[in-house]
């Protein structure tokens, strides 16, 4: 089965995670990509632990499961960027790319000659992506950017945590994600109109301009109506009830979303009089009666455990499922029958687990041929393959760590 990306190759010269796992999402749908990294060190998150993967005998390695996460189906290739030399090798493995993306700070390639103003000129059909914390002009462009920043900045936080609480970051890196997926949309998008016209173009991508987008009402409520919104714990401000409850030996999460989920939740609670309850008997009043109907479903839902919750609540047409951890999540039933957990080969580790792609191509699907790759593995594969480099030029360029 062809891959939907077949024939397109990326030259990632990204770091830590939103670029990487853009690159990564691109590589499982088929595209080719060859990962730079620095001589010796590499990606940034190779050190980020522990945990470490384990090789076959149980011995740590020096590859993080966070670098796991984010750079399978990608060839590692080190090349030391500051030197000369190196500078050379990148431009010449540009003119052989579709795509090339980076994630350095504003500006900072174009002291090697390796910025889009440069690379486009002996590539004029190339799709370049810069992703940076906050773009590539504006007041704070040439200051550095991480996830929680992003978060901070953007307002997330504000309306995440307690009501009572202090302002919490997400509990995953939740902007680095969404940027990969934006990312992602952008280079297909750009290659789509490169493709039509010849003409390659610069992606500007920054972490709080995805931040602000992905805060869809809550933006829109405070552009519309100059709502500025707050913390609400596990619930929703506008629809009652939409939150978590405790069940006798966990928790639970439900939405009823429509007086008639309503309905049907207390029917499942053998409170059918609730719903009759002028109180509660539309969302409107429901809202203006949280208190006193939380306190009601309180002293309901902890008479029993979380699967028989989820079980009635369930054949009752009502949205709702136990809070898992990690482990529970990859032991339901239904994550285990859309094949969530995906195995490759590792050199070092053997049969390692991964999560697969949730992009579900009928014609085109996701594959996963390569592990995510030792530090340099590919280097001597890449460059006699790309650029036509003997052994002996390699040894060169390796006896002066320019690889």
């Amino acid at each position: 089965m062809a891959q939907a990306l077949a024939g397109i190759r990326i030259l990632d010269l990204t770091r830590v995670l939103a670029g990487p796992l853009a690159t990564q999402t691109l590589a499982d749908l088929g595209a080719e990509v060859i990962k730079v990294e620095r001589p010796g060190t590499g990606d940034d998150t190779r050190s980020w632990g522990p945990p470490f993967l384990k090789d076959r005998v149980g011995n740590e390695t020096r590859d993080s499961t966070y670098f796991l996460s984010c750079n399978r189906g990608k060839q590692s290739v080190t090349i030391d960027i500051a030197r000369a030399e190196g500078q050379a090798l990148i431009r010449q493995m540009a003119q052989h790319c579709d795509v090339f993306v980076e994630n350095f700070k504003a500006g900072d390639l174009a002291r090697y000659g390796l910025d889009f103003a440069s690379i486009g000129k002996i590539n004029p059909r190339l799709v370049y992506c810069s992703i940076t914390g906050y773009g590539q002009s504006g007041p704070y462009s040439q200051r550095p950017g991480y996830d929680p920043i992003a978060q901070a900045v953007g307002g997330l936080m504000s309306v995440t945590g307690e009501r009572d609480g202090r302002p919490q970051r997400v509990g995953v890196a939740v902007v680095d994600v969404l940027t990969a997926t934006y990312t992602a949309i952008g280079i297909l998008s750009a290659l789509r109109h490169r493709d039509a016209t010849g003409q390659g173009q610069h992606l500007d991508m920054a972490l709080l301009d995805v931040q602000l987008a992905s805060m869809i009402n809550i933006a829109q409520a405070y552009l519309s109506a100059g709502v500025v919104a707050g913390r609400n714990g596990n619930e929703h401000p506008s629809v009652v009830p939409s939150q978590s409850f405790v069940c006798a030996d966990g928790m639970i999460m439900l939405a009823a979303g429509n007086d008639g989920q309503f309905a049907r939740l207390c029917q499942a609670l053998e409170r059918e009089d609730l719903a009759r309850d002028p109180r509660f008997a539309t969302n409107e009043a429901r809202v203006g009666n949280r208190e006193e109907l939380t306190e009601l479903l309180d002293a309901l839902f902890v008479q029993r455990s979380m699967s028989d919750w989820s079980e009635r609540l369930a054949r009752a047409g009502v949205p709702c499922g136990p809070v898992n951890d990690i482990s529970q999540a990859f032991d339901d039933p239904q994550v285990i029958h859309r094949g969530l957990r995906v195995q490759l080969e590792h050199p070092l580790a053997g049969l390692m687990d991964t999560v697969a792609n949730p992009v579900r191509l009928s014609a085109s699907a996701a594959s996963y041929t390569l592990p995510p790759p030792l530090l340099g593995e590919h280097t001597d594969e890449v460059l006699q393959r790309l650029l036509g480099m003997t052994v002996n030029e390699i040894e060169a360029l390796r006896r002066t760590r320019v690889v």
